[in-house]
Formats: C-alpha cells, sequence, structure tokens
C-alpha cells in the first residue's frame, strides 16, 4: 500500500487527507519525506506542523480551510490524533471539536493536504470519527516489518546506497538492530560511508560499526555465564562499568533475560514456533530466533537457581554501603 501511494505522490496525485497509523515511523517520516519532495518540484512549499496532544484539532482545520498566499497547496502534518483510539480515562488534555471536524472531513479544503498521524497499534473502531476517518481519507497502516520482507527492505535501502550486502551481514544487522526501520536504515548509511568506495558490507563491517544496546551486551553477558566462560562474562562485564553502568540495572536487565530465556521454553514445549513466540512475549524475533537455535540449551531448574541467586546479589546491592560492583563481579565468578 504504501509503495502505490508513494507512487502516486511522486506523480503529483494527492489526497486531501491521509491517515497513518501504526508503530513503524520509518513509513511516516518517509511519506511526509516524499510528499515534500513531490510539492516543492512546483517551489517551496508551506509546511505547518501541529501536535495533537497540544493543541485542539480545529486549529488544524482553520488552517487548511485558509488560503495559502505564494503557493498552489500547503502541507500540514497533525500528529497524535489521540482521539481516534480508545479514551483513557483522566487523561484527556485537549478539548477536540470532533463534530466540526468531522463536518469538515467530509469536505475538506481543496488547498491543503492534511496527513494525520496516528502512532499507535489500534484505533477505537466504534467511534464514529474513526469510522469518518477511515473511509473519508487515504488510510496507511505502518506496521512493523517482518522475517523476508525485512530481509529484502534492507537489500532496498543497502542498494539505495549503491552497494551490496552479503547475507551474513543482514543476518547480523537484523539481529543487533531488531525491527526498528528507523535505525537500521541509518546503520547502513553509516556502514556505507565507512567502506567508500568498496562495494559490498560485509559481517565484519557491521561487527565493527554497530552500536551495540545495553541489552545485547546483559544477552552477552548471561550466555557466557551460563556456558561457564568466566573470562568473557568478566570482560563484559567490566567493559559495562566502565560505560558507568550500574550494578544494580545491570542485575535486573540479568534477571529480565533468564525470565525471557524460561519463558521461550515454556512456549517451545506449548509447541510455539518462532515467530508466534516473539509475537506472544512482544520481544524481537531474532532474540527468540537465536534461543531457540543456539546449542546451549540450560535446563529450567538451572535457570530458577541462578534467579535466585541473582535475588540475593540484588538485595546485597540495595542494602550494602561498600564497593557494590564486587557483589556482582563475585556473583558471575562463582557459577553453580
Amino acid at each position: 500500500m504504501f509503495s502505490s501511494t508513494w507512487k502516486k505522490i511522486q506523480q503529483g496525485d494527492f489526497s486531501p487527507i491521509y491517515l497513518l497509523v501504526g508503530t513503524e515511523h520509518y513509513f511516516f517520516d518517509e511519506t511526509i519525506r516524499r510528499m515534500k519532495e513531490s510539492l516543492n518540484q512546483n517551489g517551496e512549499t508551506d509546511v505547518l506542523l501541529f501536535d495533537l496532544d497540544e493543541v485542539p484539532v480545529q486549529y488544524v482545520i482553520e488552517e487548511a480551510d485558509t488560503i495559502p498566499f505564494f503557493t498552489e497547496r500547503k502541507l500540514i502534518i497533525a500528529k497524535n490524533a489521540s482521539f481516534l483510539k480508545a479514551t483513557e480515562k483522566g487523561k484527556e488534555k485537549i478539548d477536540h471539536d470532533l463534530k466540526k471536524f468531522e463536518s469538515w472531513v467530509q469536505n475538506p479544503s481543496e488547498t491543503a493536504i492534511t496527513i494525520f498521524i496516528a502512532p499507535y497499534e489500534k484505533l477505537d473502531e466504534r467511534k464514529k470519527v474513526t469510522k469518518l476517518m477511515k473511509e473519508k481519507s487515504l488510510l496507511l497502516v505502518a506496521k512493523p516489518l517482518e522475517g523476508n520482507d525485512l530481509v529484502v527492505w534492507v537489500k532496498s535501502i543497502v542498494a539505495r546506497e549503491k552497494k551490496t550486502m552479503t547475507s551474513e551481514a543482514i543476518t547480523r544487522l537484523i539481529e543487533t538492530v531488531g525491527q526498528d526501520l528507523v535505525q537500521l536504515q541509518s546503520e547502513i548509511h553509516k556502514m556505507a560511508t565507512y567502506i567508500g568506495e568498496g562495494l559490498e558490507i560485509t559481517k565484519d563491517e557491521v561487527e565493527l560499526l554497530m552500536t551495540r544496546t545495553l541489552e545485547q551486551d546483559a544477552f552477552q553477558l548471561l550466555n557466557a555465564y551460563l556456558r561457564g566462560d568466566t573470562t568473557t562474562a568478566l570482560t563484559v562485564y567490566h567493559d559495562l562499568l566502565r560505560q558507568k553502568q550500574e550494578p544494580i540495572m545491570l542485575t535486573a536487565l540479568l534477571a529480565s533475560q533468564i525470565r525471557l530465556l524460561s519463558n521461550v521454553k515454556y512456549l517451545q514445549k506449548k509447541g510455539y514456533h518462532a515467530q508466534a513466540i516473539a509475537k506472544q512475549l512482544k520481544v524481537n524475533p531474532y532474540r527468540v530466533k537465536l534461543i531457540v537455535e543456539s546449542r546451549q540449551q540450560v535446563k529450567e531448574q538451572r535457570l530458577l537457581q541462578v534467579l535466585h541467586r541473582l535475588a540475593s546479589a540484588d538485595y546485597q546491592l540495595k542494602t550494602s554501603s561498600g564497593r557494590r560492583e564486587r557483589i556482582l563481579e563475585l556473583f558471575l565468578m562463582n557459577r553453580l
């Protein structure tokens, strides 16, 4: 849907109202970028931004109905259209005039293109305003890409940089970054810039240039500990201490990783495959894939024992006034 809409935008075939829904912000940013690029072909276009968490929707209507002075059309971006989702009691900050808005949606201005952004997983389909927006606007749903679709998208972004990327490198990139398309695009651009005149991005470049997250370091730390690799576990731990990470927070992260391992094992026994487990637990599918395919199979009883020892370390950290970093270090040195 996005590709066909982007093609129409490039050709100057615009809709008066767009509704962008979902959690993948890359599609929001890319749609707006392409819209600006197309409109600016006929001269600089007025672009106005409204945050509907801060101002009522009637401000958007008034601006849309105001004729632009120097351009044929103006572009209006209205983000955080929270009035389209289920209302959270006590959290209504702005008084949106929805009756006026519903009337405007049925007869929008011809001199403005208005993009409403609803960065939410679901809208409230029971609301009249939601039904009307879905009927009268051009609806685009921005869902995270998964599996082969994500790989194909990565290849397209690499090709845009006039590079190629090995299968190993693509797999490692996605394992590290996950499904965040904005971050993936940024990392690909960084690697393409780094190799300069080179044509292929390999796993070596990914390993060298990737910005590791704290969660990934905690995962590496726990895996090293569980397989008895004390040297690697301590090396990662001391690296994290040099980055000013607190032992209490690292203990909580390790406990979270153990709970993830335990939950994955439980769902595997229930017959869930990796993709379904990731969806159920709401975690990066590649993290689940690594756990499922790992040769390092740790028994549930041992995971519970490690979790119990972490709870003891957590208590010591919160009640000790001495060198707290030493407490988690001793935990890593003493295997079960």
